[in-house]
């Protein structure tokens, strides 16, 4: 039996700890608030609520509508959405005037912190340092860098994902700028003599077309690399868009596991393309650079089919990238003063699962084994995971505007009854025979 402090008294319980706060937590926190006898505190290490800061490009706005908020799909009465944030801000007239479904991201992260500082359930400054399990009681006990514990019949799980480095890039040092660090670092980097972004995407694409626009001004040789064989748009038309949907989890998850982490790499381009106007944008901008350059090449290369090989960094303070042109099968080096890496997020399981890993599950590839009710703990009730489950939920998984549908779904799991109604069926198409 676990010893613990006196605080820790068991009539202190809670029903559930949320563990880290990003969108899909905070949105779990906002539709909790209400339910009369569910008693929720949510845990996070920062002092306030961030949501890619080191992204907040002039002008860069979300990918999916503004109805994606922490909760307008599962309650579209909720105070905490955002159209209630933009009229609280008296901003709402101007938004419908602006006719444009998609929020400015700097906007969006401030309608998060909004959300967050009118709920009294959320800690922040609270970094959970380990959470072990006490069988007499079977409660989850949460402690934290304070030496606070507290103890839960449920966790759900909201540390998000974290920055990807490859591996030929870990030991190059705090130079090498992920796109995560981008807006921080940027005028750094503009100091440089040549930059190299490496990988594709929408933040690769943000990157470069901010970058591009100032190549004039601060004269620097800016190259592009990715290893896709096009810079593909993210796809969007309406019927792909029905994989956003109760339906399309349902057919995905009761796959056969292999197949599933086949289809998680084959369907990057759902998620993780670039907006179709953004790269025509790009292609115009370089017609204008070549136009005012009165014929002069203007610096800049695109490179696809080039995966990143090998990375070292020389006494010169330049690095030195090595690539693979595939359809090729040709090695080519790009030598670069700074280097941007685009090359996405993933999900790693917390260090301070690690007492609790026997509770969890863990599928034959290594990754969490998520149940369709997005719990990852062997009772199927007691752990719950935000995001990480594209293997598991495909494209629902990271999502924003599936996050509160997921919160309406493991809310009627808490709950043993059906507080927010849970969609089952809105697709026109069938995904299974």
């Amino acid at each position: 039996m676990t010893v613990l402090p006196e605080s820790a008294s068991a009539d202190a319980a809670h029903d559930v700890v949320g563990i880290g706060l990003g969108p899909f937590n905070l949105g779990l926190a906002c539709l909790t608030e209400p339910i009369a006898g569910l008693d929720c505190v949510f845990l996070e290490s920062r002092p306030g609520f961030e949501w890619h800061s080191g992204m907040f490009l002039d002008g860069a706005h979300l990918q999916t509508p503004f109805m994606s908020d922490l909760v307008t799909m599962a309650d579209p009465t909720s105070p905490y959405s955002f159209l209630n944030y933009l009229k609280e801000k008296g901003r709402l007239y101007s938004f419908y005037i602006r006719e444009n479904f998609y929020p400015l991201r700097i906007e969006y992260d401030d309608y998060c912190r909004w959300a967050a500082g009118r709920l009294g359930s959320v800690r922040f400054d609270t970094t959970v340092t380990e959470v072990t399990y006490d069988e007499d009681t079977e409660l989850y006990l949460v402690r934290t860098a304070r030496d606070d514990v507290h103890r839960a019949r449920h966790l759900v799980l909201g540390t998000g994902t974290v920055p990807h480095v490859p591996a030929v890039c870990r030991d190059l040092g705090n130079d090498v700028v992920h796109t995560s660090r981008y807006a921080h670092r940027k005028a750094e980097l503009q100091a440089a003599g040549s930059i190299t972004i490496v990988g594709s995407g929408q933040s690769a694409a943000e990157v470069y077309r901010e970058l591009l626009d100032g190549i004039g001004t601060h004269g620097y040789q800016l190259n592009w690399v990715t290893r896709s064989p096009r810079f593909y748009p993210l796809e969007y038309t309406k019927l792909t868009l029905e994989m956003t949907s109760p339906d399309y989890i349902d057919y995905f998850h009761a796959l056969p596991e292999d197949t599933r982490h086949r289809l998680e790499k084959a369907q990057k381009g759902l998620f993780k393309g670039i907006n179709a106007d953004l790269i025509n944008d790009i292609f115009d901008l370089l017609y204008q650079k070549g136009v005012e350059s009165g014929g002069r090449p203007v610096p800049t290369r695109l490179l696809t089919n080039s995966t990143l090989t090998g990375a070292r960094h020389e006494d010169d303070g330049s690095y030195v990238l090595g690539f693979h042109q595939d359809e090729q099968g040709k090695d080519f080096e790009i030598r670069s003063e700074a280097v941007v890496l685009a090359t996405g997020y993933h999900y790693e399981p917390p260090a301070f699962l690690e007492p609790v890993r026997d509770r969890l599950r863990f599928d034959g590839h290594g990754s969490f084994d998520i149940a369709r009710n997005y719990s990852v703990d062997v009772t199927g009730r007691g752990v719950f995971l935000q995001n990480g489950g594209v293997h598991t939920h495909s494209v629902t998984s990271p999502d924003l505007g599936m996050g509160p549908y997921r919160n309406a779904y493991i809310i009627r799991e808490l709950l043993g009854s059906e507080y927010y109604p849970v969609e089952k069926t809105i697709a026109f198409q069938e995904f299974a025979v």
